[in-house]
């Protein structure tokens, strides 16, 4: 019986009427872009991209119109019965302990679970986060994220609000952002853009990750760069990414599939830039080294992608349209631009 081919997805937000939004795929043998839109609205802001992990050909996206699903590599799109108007999905997590359970993170802040794989939905009592920041925008969940074996325990990153984790399955949340606080008291570490309090920077999350190597810890990705928990989220560290690279502004965190020993990093100066670069750990998050060595960002680094059955398929994705990645384990570098339609990339899947 044949494989199931496999593909890299990229997903797109709309910034100005000049540019477009949306699902693209791409086939990981080689090929061209194509957009996916059949089924998805023409105003598609895509936040999201969760490729589930064992259904092959089974995608989801969080976008602002709600959660959609494939079931075809995203020939053919679907909303799923997501009974709650209003709500932009900004995070897909498949529970890895029990692929039935699937989580919507939301904006504004709230969290949605299905127990029989998406068919029906409802509503966990909303987390109550103290909305430390208003910014111009609503508070979102930006990332989910489970330990593996244990389903009751989740975590999630908001932008802009700090990290909250759950021990009962969503059922009850509770505020772990105390040391991220902290820590914004250091010079280095306090940062405000949009308001007065200057743990903004710190509280604006982007990417949560566990890894089955360290299941009681926790990694999370911000403004100010890498951080990590060992304790389930009660305390918090800096990981110190400074040490090894000059950008510090971490947009996504993610442990190889196959190795949880290894992680990789999309790192840049700023939300908005002209300079972006990966890195890879092999121990951890102890120590990192640059992984892209041969093809520059030509933008801030939003996304990473790892492929689930081939560690050496890694790929990452630039703000501005620009995909890149190595088939070889870093050997050599491929670059696959968008169209140059799309502007604001925000999401990177594979599989």
């Amino acid at each position: 019986m044949p494989s199931s081919p496999s593909y890299v997805y990229a997903g797109v937000a709309w910034i100005r009427e000049s540019t477009e939004g949306g699902v693209f795929r791409r086939s990981c043998e080689g090929g061209d872009w194509i957009k996916l839109a059949n089924g998805l609205p023409e105003d598609a802001d895509v936040h999201a991209i969760t490729v589930h992990p064992s259904i092959p050909g089974t995608v989801y996206l969080g976008t602002k119109s709600g959660p959609y699903v494939s079931t075809d590599h995203g020939d053919h799109w679907n909303r799923m019965d997501f009974p709650f108007p209003g709500v932009q999905a900004w995070s897909i997590l498949v529970q890895p302990a029990d692929h039935r359970r699937i989580y919507i993170g939301g904006a504004p802040v709230g969290i949605y679970r299905s127990d029989d794989a998406g068919a029906t939905w409802r509503a966990m009592p909303t987390p109550k986060m103290p909305g430390r920041i208003a910014m111009p925008f609503p508070c979102r969940v930006m990332r989910l994220a489970a330990h593996p074996t244990d389903a009751n325990v989740l975590y999630a990153t908001l932008e802009v609000d700090g990290t909250m984790r759950s021990l009962d399955g969503g059922e009850t949340w509770e505020d772990t952002s105390a040391d991220l606080l902290s820590m914004a008291e250091r010079p280095h570490l306090t940062n405000h853009l949009r308001t007065t309090v200057k743990a903004e920077g710190m509280l604006d999350g982007h990417a949560i990750e566990v890894s089955q190597a360290a299941p009681d810890s926790v990694f999370m990705a911000c403004r100010m760069g890498l951080f990590r928990s060992d304790d389930r989220g009660t305390h918090w560290e800096d990981m110190e990414i400074g040490r090894f690279s000059p950008l510090r502004y971490g947009r996504d965190v993610r442990t190889s599939p196959l190795n949880p020993n290894v992680m990789y990093a999309a790192l840049s100066p700023a939300s908005r830039s002209r300079d972006g670069s990966l890195y890879r750990s092999d121990d951890g998050g102890r120590n990192w080294t640059r992984f892209d060595h041969t093809i520059q960002a030509k933008a801030t680094m939003m996304a990473v992608a790892l492929h689930p059955t081939d560690a050496d398929r890694v790929y990452c994705a630039s703000r501005v349209g620009q995909v890149f990645g190595t088939q070889d384990g870093g050997t050599t570098w491929q670059e696959w631009m968008l169209p140059e339609t799309c502007q604001d990339v925000f999401c990177l899947a594979a599989g």
